[in-house]
């Protein structure tokens, strides 16, 4: 066997301690967000541990020790002439403004949800089954809903939506639009507060995630222009739709082939199929090293790829499928063409037409 190398092991054991540490700081950081503790040493200013706790009615022995970890972390500043905790500009776009592009709330949750998992996923691994959507952790669905919605709240009707060509001046008119694999509800609801002059229908085969978008309409002002249905995508029995939108969900299904062939039937044909998937370059090697990719693998081999399998097709793209194959894929199912309209640091944003 060969000996290792020195160094090329102390800058992997360097790496996994910097890992771990991320690994660790998951229900520290969970905790923050929920007991508000980022959020009070950033809009009510710096404090010692004796006064967060006092703001917030908590336990300065554990107040003190959490400080201590985020400072330890950089998620925190900590001045240790005054002993005060605070949030920096740049630490709130993160951890506290929930519609900044770059809040990562989702992210942790996430975490913790495949985490919860791991025991169904391993089971998949023995035995080639899948993993339904929503089965593997309590709240799995809440917590890839709250991942996504930042770079929805920031792209969706900024960018992506007038990336298509002639579309916003239809959905202004008044449009028909299906959001297909709505999940909880966050892109329909932007979307329909976004042109009023429009109708909204959001369909996802789990029903619980159905619930909760119904919830979120009515809170919102829009269940008179916005519908939730709960249907698989291939059972979608409306049509005549002017655009439909897939947003981070076409990999995950069961027989995305099939479906696209659907969404072409029901679509007009003067309409565009709107495909937002992870950004993905179109082979491994591409991918690999990459810190975007890094993170969409691991949940792909947690969420994605169980999911998928769980269904009675199972393609299991997984969710770095890349442009070509989605893109090869899409006009196998019938449509004319396939471009790249934008992207974001994390997706690329698909137009199909048929």
């Amino acid at each position: 066997m060969t000996e290792p190398d020195p160094g090329t092991l102390n800058l992997l054991v360097g790496k996994m301690l910097g890992d771990l540490g991320g690994a660790f700081s998951v229900p520290t950081v969970r905790i923050g967000i929920r007991l508000g503790l980022f959020d009070s040493s950033h809009k009510q200013g710096p404090a010692n541990s004796d006064q967060l706790a006092i703001r917030l009615g908590l336990a300065e022995r554990y107040v003190r020790e959490w400080a201590l970890a985020q400072a330890a972390n950089g998620y925190v500043q900590f001045d240790p002439e005054t002993q005060r905790f605070s949030v920096s500009p740049e630490q709130a776009m993160v951890l506290v403004i929930k519609d900044s592009p770059f809040y990562l709330e989702g992210a942790f949750e996430t975490a913790a949800a495949m985490i919860e998992g791991e025991p169904k996923v391993e089971h998949g691994f023995r035995t080639g089954e899948g993993v339904a959507w929503g089965e593997s952790a309590g709240c799995l669905f809440c917590a890839v809903g709250a991942f996504f919605r930042p770079g929805y709240v920031n792209g969706l009707v900024q960018a992506w939506l007038p990336a298509l060509e002639d579309m916003v001046p239809r959905l202004e008119a008044g449009a028909k639009v299906a959001d297909v694999g709505c999940g909880v509800g966050f892109s329909t609801l932007l979307m329909a507060e976004a042109f009023p002059q429009s109708r909204f229908i959001g369909y996802d085969f789990h029903s619980p995630s159905i619930e909760q978008a119904r919830a979120h309409a009515a809170a919102h002002g829009l269940s008179d222009r916005v519908k939730f249905e709960t249907a698989p995508a291939k059972e979608i029995n409306e049509a005549d739709f002017d655009l439909i939108t897939m947003f981070d969900c076409l990999h995950d299904m069961s027989d995305p082939s099939g479906c696209a062939e659907h969404l072409l039937k029901i679509l007009k044909k003067d309409g565009a199929w709107m495909i937002v998937e992870p950004i993905a370059g179109n082979s491994p090697a591409e991918n690999v090293g990459n810190p975007v990719s890094r993170l969409y693998y691991n949940a792909s081999t947690m969420v994605c790829v169980p999911t998928s399998l769980a269904q009675e097709v199972g393609e299991a793209l997984g969710a770095q499928a890349g442009e070509e194959r989605l893109t090869q894929l899409i006009k196998n199912a019938g449509f004319g063409s396939v471009r790249r309209a934008t992207e974001g640091p994390f997706n690329m944003v698909l137009e199909a037409r048929p």
